[in-house]
């Protein structure tokens, strides 16, 4: 068996027949003295011409394939240790997994609905303008991952074993691809049905999940976890992981009314803004014509404006701009990508990074700073727009001069948008550096700024504004002892996979001290 990398045209990688031409050739042997060729990394480069690069293992003839394998242990555990979990986003429905294998029980309350129910309040929000707080984009059965892409890329890898969690998707029904892409996507219209899929192994093996179980209070005695308030009834709970995901601001407000812990920080917050696909396809891709052998291009874009981050964020090639608030009177935006990101537009949050001290200037102060800003924000959009669903807009090039746009192009936000000028819905210090970063973006993909793109906004829940502290080794709060913050809502993770790996660690972390 030998490695081998390749670096070819993107037609001939499209064609396996060529590619194991290719690799014979390489290595200088007949195709008949080969056995399987199998690619175990596949990602693109364009810096230099378009060029597909594979990473393959080639087998002698007749030689056994080396499949990786991460086996499960599921077994019953209906009747071990419970360990509560609340909400069923990617670090709840992981970490329940993960409990499942080191035997003990999870006991799942998510506060929204399962995914077949959450789909109506989602089509009633897009089409009728109508919030439910508690079914939404953000809440419900597997969070806001289930209806934002399915992208599966994550820089965490020194946190825990990535490719764990990349099988456990294959096993409940994702595509084997996303072992090998660089940045391996699921794609929204199949992520559901997987999700539904995890939930089955939970209850299969004795845990359990409760739907529109919203817990509205958490009970400590002394310093250690006594219960849980859900839909008004207390529950007698030793250990709860905490999972509520970046909008569930109520808990936030909770933690501050019982002067627990709580810490501002930094989050990053802006605009999406959306091109038609071919043109960002031409840009990246130096082609009049993508061609069938290549992806939609996507695009990945840093700059420091004032010594602070201006980037792009969850860049969704041929994606669809979706309605996220989570409350009445509120504007969200976020976007996402079917599997065959076969839509004609391209979208990507572009946002800025912003510092609890900047929010002191401003006029918010303490812990929950950044969420009152988001909110401020958020409420001020839904009134620039007109008080629904619609979301303020503007073209990019106009926005970066500063001018109120006289129409809009089409776009793919269903609710609708309302021109506006966007300087008038953020405060300066966010408006001059997302200007200087398009400016700084055209130079990097020239035809980048351009009126044929639209901004939408606001972009405001790309991150938790707020940690909630956890203990370095046993991971539980340094004040409740039995509740551990986990996830992209308590400020350790950034993504569907690194919530998923904190989930699994915080999992971990509870068999240990169950243990002790």
């Amino acid at each position: 068996m030998q490695e081998l990398r390749l670096r070819i045209q993107p037609e001939q990688a499209a064609n396996a027949d060529e590619v194991r031409r290719i690799t014979a050739r390489t290595l200088r042997v007949e195709e008949e003295e080969m056995g399987e060729v199998v690619i175990r990394k596949r990602s693109i480069d364009a810096r230099k011409g378009v060029w597909i690069q594979l990473e393959l293992r080639v087998y002698d003839k007749g030689e056994p394939i080396e499949e990786e394998s991460f086996p499960t242990h599921y077994s019953d555990v209906s009747k071990a240790a419970p360990v509560h979990i609340i909400g069923f986003g990617p670090a709840g429905i992981f970490a329940a997994l993960r409990l499942i294998e080191l035997g003990l029980k999870p006991v799942i309350f998510e506060r929204g609905k399962d995914v077949r129910s959450r789909r109506r309040d989602l089509a009633q929000l897009t089409r009728e303008h109508v919030v439910n707080e508690d079914s939404n984009y953000c809440f419900g059965e597997g969070g806001a991952g289930t209806y934002s892409d399915g992208k599966l890329y994550t820089r965490s890898t020194k946190r825990g074993n990535v490719r764990e969690v990349l099988n456990t998707f294959v096993a409940h029904g994702a595509d084997q691809t996303i072992m090998v892409e660089a940045h391996p996507h699921i794609g929204t219209n199949k992520l559901p049905e997987i999700i539904v899929d995890m939930r089955e192994t939970i209850l299969k093996y004795g845990g359990e999940v409760h739907f529109d179980a919203r817990v509205t209070d958490i009970v400590e005695e002394s310093g250690e976890l006594k219960s849980l308030v859900v839909n008004g009834k207390e529950v007698p709970s030793t250990y709860t992981i905490l999972a509520t995901g970046h909008s569930a601001r109520d808990i936030f407000a909770l933690f501050d009314q019982k002067n627990w812990k709580i810490e501002a920080k930094s989050f990053a917050l802006g605009v999406r803004v959306e091109h038609p696909q071919t043109l960002i396809d031409q840009i990246q891709y130096n082609r009049k014509e993508r061609g069938d052998a290549l992806p939609p291009a996507a695009y990945n874009l840093v700059c420091q404006v004032d010594d602070k981050g201006v980037y792009s964020f969850c860049m969704c090639p041929g994606g669809i701009i979706a309605p996220c608030a989570t409350a009445p009177g509120e504007i969200v935006t976020n976007g996402w990508s079917p599997s065959k990101r076969n839509n004609p537009y391209a979208n990507s949050g572009m946002v800025v990074t912003v510092e609890p001290e900047e929010l002191k200037a401003l006029g918010f102060d303490g812990p929950l700073a950044g969420l009152e800003f988001q909110r401020v924000i958020e409420q001020k959009a839904c009134e620039m727009a007109g008080g629904t669903q619609k979301a303020p807009a503007q073209r990019l090039l106009d926005f970066v001069q500063g001018k109120k746009s006289s129409n809009l192009p089409s776009c793919s936000y269903t609710p609708g948008l309302e021109s506006v000028n966007m300087h008038e819905l953020f405060p300066r210090m966010i408006t001059r550096r997302l200007v200087e970063g398009f400016k700084q973006f055209d130079r990097k993909m020239k035809g980048f700024l351009t009126n044929d793109a639209v901004i939408v906004g606001p972009e405001s829940r790309t991150s938790s504004p707020i940690r909630i502290p956890r203990e370095k080794d046993t991971l539980d709060h340094p004040e409740i002892k039995g509740l551990y913050p986990c996830g992209e809502g308590a400020g350790f993770a950034g993504g569907i996979v690194s919530a998923a790996v904190d989930g699994r660690k915080t999992a971990e972390a509870i068999r240990v001290s169950v243990n002790s």
